[in-house]
């Protein structure tokens, strides 16, 4: 019709804002705006974060779980089935408290302390002795043992029994007797006595380092009085008759010399002398007559 009015358009959008100043419109038109590609870079981006609502993707959840997995495999195998996994496991402790599974605090603590020991011995305390220890020095140290000859009772035997045959043979070969032993091989010997009744340390004199060299080794020795070496001069020969005897004749000293005094010195004092224990550690250089002298 043609009186008919004109149909209004519509504008898509929303309808106009506000009129601004015009230094504010200036600066709107000069502002940069955000174009299509941007947003479509920006909303692939988010996706990737998860969509930027806190929410993980699919994908990074898997890598989670498959990490936690292998930790708590990881745990079970070092600590066993059932070990309770988390930041506790990673917490570490400095100082005496920190003592983990594998630290070396349990071998400390599964043997006693040496130093305590000694320290509790140093002040006068009692220290407990193992039974089975105690058992083998009551073997040891037998409370009835047989009657024991000294080495000076065998020399005199030997010499009382074999005096006359060997003078009697002598005699008959040569025509002379066998001569005793020189007053002036007494004296020297018998000072050598008095030397090792007082010995501590330093030399020892060269007349008693040649008696294992001489035939009647043990007459000589029986002179110098072994029961009466200080714990150091027994040592001393221990270590030049092990040296230089062979092994029966080491075998003799070990039975008739050291054993008989290591014996005595531990029922008088309840312990061995450090120098009498260093003696029967020199003796092992002839592990056979060790084994059967000691």
């Amino acid at each position: 019709q043609a009186g008919a009015m004109p149909k209004a358009r519509r504008t898509r959008g929303p309808g106009p804002g506000p009129v601004l100043p015009l230094a504010e419109q200036i600066l709107q038109d000069g502002a940069p705006r955000p174009t299509a590609r941007g947003k479509r870079r920006g909303g692939a981006e988010e996706e990737e974060d998860g969509g930027g609502d806190g929410y993980v993707d699919a994908r990074l959840s898997r890598r989670i779980l498959e990490q936690a997995r292998r930790q708590q495999e990881e745990l079970e195998a070092e600590h066993g089935p059932g070990a309770p996994a988390g930041p506790k496991q990673r917490s570490t402790a400095l100082g005496p408290a920190g003592r983990g599974p594998g630290s070396d605090s349990e071998d400390d603590e599964e043997w006693p302390s040496l130093e305590r020991a000694a320290a509790m011995a140093g002040h006068g305390g009692e220290v407990e002795v193992d039974p089975e220890d105690e058992k083998a020095i009551e073997m040891f140290m037998n409370k009835n043992p047989p009657l024991r000859r000294t080495l000076a009772d065998i020399i005199m035997e030997k010499i009382t029994e074999k005096q006359t045959e060997v003078e009697t043979a002598l005699s008959e070969i040569s025509g002379c007797p066998m001569p005793q032993l020189d007053p002036r091989v007494l004296e020297v010997y018998k000072g050598v006595r008095e030397v090792l009744s007082k010995y501590r340390s330093g030399k020892l004199p060269k007349a008693f380092k040649i008696i294992p060299a001489l035939s009647n080794w043990e007459q000589i020795l029986y002179i110098t009085e072994p029961e009466t070496w200080t714990a150091a001069a027994m040592y001393q020969a221990t270590r030049i008759f092990s040296s230089n005897l062979k092994e029966r004749m080491a075998q003799r000293f070990y039975n008739l010399v050291l054993l008989p005094r290591v014996r005595d010195d531990i029922a008088e004092y309840k312990r061995l002398n450090f120098h009498l224990y260093m003696a029967l550690k020199k003796a092992l250089f002839k592990p056979a007559a060790w084994f059967t002298g000691i």
